[in-house]
């Protein structure tokens, strides 16, 4: 392994206080060129640069070599990824696995044997990268953008480390995504398709296809789930013309678990848990390790696929947290739901899981079916909460942004009239800017000042809402005419509230109000949905899990 360097100043002496992590997430916010994924340039140019790189760093070659499962999707394919390296991993495989965006720290997005990569394996493998790719770029090549990069040092943590298979989860796509320069895949799997990114990868569910089918390469199977007509179709075609067969796989039969339940919740999972079977079935095949054919068993699993999708983990979906941070006897007053859903579809999915779980944890049922997060300590703790707040009232509280480039008249709608279908409403959402900003990593990073925070964005949000609440209740939902209120004193500067809904000029700010609120109404549980971004849901998690 490379020697981690020092971090220097330009005259050559030491930086003060600052960390060789803090000046390596530097470097790395450096390649951020673009502040939204809008930007019209951003659309695979110079894909052929991808190759270039991986001979400055002496790549191609274990490239070639490395057992890949690559998979894409608009939804549910980091859940795919996560099932598939904890059942290799369950397997006895050295596994990889590289999946975006981070919720806390970019060492998540390299996973080895299922532990994000050390702080020192990090900067080691970093610093490698990047200094060889300083020294040989130039004007004609130049360093390559933020997610590129990532890509690069993912095939140079996993080629170093020599895994036995590296997961690969597409970024953005497909076809000119960063990880498909993958030439030889074992095999790959594409998850459910739906309407997102939809300002690069085109307007229609045919268009979003053709560039998820992208990673398609000749003669290497493949496996999706079902899909609608117009998405299957185009996969159809784009696996005929590359002679790759195409399998459609099918949902989990919750029978084959032995009891047990997915280490996922949700409905949804049993679709990307079906998938992930499939994906590893063959890889074991191909590369030699299975004889046996499961995707032929259909009245048993091997015991190590069964403990590998019981107990996969994954941060930001589905994820009940109580706040441990409030200072009143019964920390199970304040509850966050935590879910990184950013797309129409997945809204309805989040909308039902959060509906569900909330009538199951107030009728206190036996939630040790329901893992609700990736520790014991804080499911111990939602338990010991609910048993002390069991005959408190609860309210339902939605916190809430999501990015510029998404229509929240295509998601609010969604989630408000999937939690209604349910008898869930609102009783205040909370609209917040996100603390992670698109050109700076590191948890380090100061966000701005309250002050220096453009909330337009955050006010648009909250006119749809009232205007979705006011069509809900009988009125006209296009034409209201909202009557809000700024906050009066200094500790409120910038708050903006309106009837059902208020926009806070930071996400500490609103988790303030929050807790005040518990405080102030001790027999009431506040339930809160976390959604719309998975920034945000980490954002949360930065404040809430310290």
């Amino acid at each position: 392994m490379p020697d981690v360097r020092t971090p220097e100043g330009d005259n050559g002496l030491p930086k003060p206080e600052v960390s060789p992590y803090d000046e390596a997430m530097d470097a790395l916010s450096s390649l951020i060129t673009k502040r939204s994924r809008a930007d019209k340039s951003n659309k695979g140019d110079r894909f052929d640069f991808l190759f270039d790189y991986l001979k400055m760093l002496e790549l191609d070659e274990p490239i070639s070599r490395m057992n890949v499962i690559h998979i894409a999707g608009t939804k549910g394919k980091g859940s795919t990824c996560t099932f598939t390296e904890s059942i290799l991993r369950n397997c006895g495989f050295h596994t990889g696995l590289f999946t975006s965006p981070h919720l806390i720290d970019v060492r998540e997005r390299f996973r080895l044997d299922g532990v994000d990569i050390c702080q020192e394996k990090f900067l080691a493998y970093f610093w490698w990268c990047w200094d060889r790719l300083k020294e040989k770029t130039s004007d004609d090549v130049p360093m390559p953008t933020y997610f590129r990069f990532l890509a690069l040092l993912a095939f140079k943590i996993f080629a170093a480390e020599q895994v036995d298979v590296a997961i690969l989860e597409v970024g953005l796509g497909g076809k000119f995504d960063a990880t498909n320069v993958v030439q030889t895949p074992v095999v790959c799997g594409i998850s459910s398709l739906g309407f997102d990114h939809m300002e690069i990868l085109g307007n229609t569910l045919g268009q979003i296809a053709g560039e998820k089918a992208g990673i398609f390469k000749r003669g290497v199977p493949a496996f999706t789930v079902p899909q609608p007509d117009e998405a299957m179709s185009v996969l159809e075609e784009k696996a005929s013309q590359l002679d790759v067969h195409l399998q459609v796989a099918t949902p989990l039969d919750t029978n084959l678990l032995s009891g047990l339940h997915l280490g996922l919740d949700g409905e949804h999972q049993y679709l990307n848990a079906g998938l992930a079977v499939a994906l590893c079935s063959t890889w074991l095949q191909r590369t030699g390790h299975l004889e046996v054919n499961y995707l032929e068993r259909t009245t048993s699993l091997p015991e190590q696929f069964i403990k590998g999708l019981t107990t996969a983990t994954l941060q930001g979906r589905a994820q009940i947290v109580p706040d441990q941070f409030i200072d009143i006897e019964s920390p199970g007053d304040l509850v966050f739901y935590l879910d990184g859903a950013h797309s129409p579809e997945s809204m309805e999915v989040c909308a039902n899981w959060f509906s569900l779980a909330i009538k199951e944890d107030n009728q206190q049922q036996n939630s040790n079916n329901h893992p609700h997060d990736s520790s014991r300590a804080s499911h111990e703790l939602v338990q010991s909460c609910h048993r002390e707040t069991s005959k408190k009232k609860s309210m339902q509280i939605l916190l809430f942004n999501c990015m510029s480039v998404r229509d929240p008249q295509l998601l609010l709608p969604r989630l408000m009239n999937t939690c209604a279908s349910h008898g869930v409403h609102f009783k205040k959402a909370l609209f917040v800017p996100n603390i992670s900003v698109y050109y700076k990593v590191g948890s380090s990073a100061l966000p701005p000042t309250d002050s220096q925070v453009d909330l337009s964005w955050q006010l648009t949000l909250q006119r749809v809402w009232e205007n979705l609440i006011n069509g809900e209740k009988g009125g006209d939902a296009k034409s209201t005419d909202l009557i809000c209120e700024d906050g009066k004193d200094d500790t409120e500067k910038g708050v903006r509230s309106c009837e059902h809904s208020t926009v806070f000029p930071s996400l500490p700010l609103a988790i303030k109000w929050l807790r005040d609120n518990v405080k102030q109404n001790q027999s009431v549980r506040f339930q809160v949905l976390v959604t719309g971004s998975l920034h945000l849901v980490g954002d949360m998690l930065k404040l809430i899990k310290k």
